[in-house]
């Protein structure tokens, strides 16, 4: 593009996602701003030659929801938007608005101290699953099977000294097959899913988990789009698990990796998402 049209990319390392978004905007002539999120600073007045659009890629939701708000203080739109990475980044939050929005979802309680959380477990049943409000990869995350468990793990989380760790979210363990699905949402289209297998209990590709195309049935491509346009849209990863009573969807994440993604699918998800946030700069 010979316009001056910049897209600026905020992210913490170049991982390979960020290598096929670099590769993705060359390809279409889209002039690209490097900005990583340990050298921006954000004052009151906008700073001169901002770029046109910012895609939000750094690995912390801190930084990503105080860089997106940022950015829409200066009036340059951001994807995704602030909104949308308060949203779908706080477990909490997403699973109120999912259940508000009728999206079937694994049942889920929130407790504020660990004796209420052992009522919440109690409520939804053994096993559960303790997860922490804001995380990915799968950390922090726990399996509880009895009491025993659940009493330590709630010792564990009661002595770290992070606040957030003091917000207890306890949702039903679905007894789903060695697999679930991410389906990646960009804007109104799905651009690709895939089944992501382990024999442990939890299978993100991050922590080794195998990966395989899936078929975007029309089922999946409804309740995934639904779920992306109620935490308010953008560039979204939707994941679901196949449980007895059909499919549920347990999180959507805000700033998704691909790179397992595109290697299943052969999906052009880099060159979806520069697209896309072209699209975004130009409105």
């Amino acid at each position: 593009m010979s316009d001056g049209f910049r897209l600026g990319v905020f992210y913490t390392i170049v991982r390979p996602e960020e290598k096929g978004i670099l590769a993705a905007a060359a390809e279409r002539g889209v002039a690209v701003e490097r900005l990583p999120d340990s050298e921006r600073t954000f004052g009151l007045e906008a700073p001169d030659d901002l770029p046109d659009v910012v895609l939000i890629r750094s690995v912390s939701h801190t930084r990503s929801l105080y860089a997106a708000r940022g950015y829409t203080h200066y009036g340059v739109p951001t994807v995704s938007s602030p909104d949308v990475i308060e949203l779908a980044g706080d477990k909490v939050l997403a699973s109120w608005r999912l259940a508000e929005r009728g999206i079937p979802t694994p049942r889920t309680v929130v407790a504020l101290s660990p004796e209420a959380a052992m009522s919440a477990i109690d409520a939804i049943g053994y096993p559960a699953v303790l997860k922490p409000a804001v995380g990915s990869w799968g950390r922090l995350m726990a399996r509880v099977d009895d009491e025993e468990d659940a009493v330590q793990i709630l010792e564990h989380k009661a002595a770290l000294p992070s606040p957030v760790h003091s917000v207890i979210y306890v949702q039903e363990y679905v007894p789903k097959p060695d697999r679930d699905l991410r389906v990646f949402v960009v804007g109104d289209r799905v651009v690709a899913g895939m089944y992501r297998y382990s024999s442990e209990w939890r299978t993100n590709a991050a922590r080794g988990g195998r990966v395989t195309a899936a078929p975007l049935t029309p089922e999946i491509t409804e309740l995934a789009l639904r779920a992306a346009d109620a935490v308010g849209g953008g560039v979204l990863a939707v994941d679901l698990m196949e449980s007895a009573r059909g499919l549920v969807v347990h999180e959507v994440n805000p700033t998704p990796e691909f790179k397992a993604l595109t290697a299943a699918t052969g999906a052009d998800v880099a060159g979806a998402i520069v697209e896309y946030a072209v699209g975004v700069g130009r409105r």
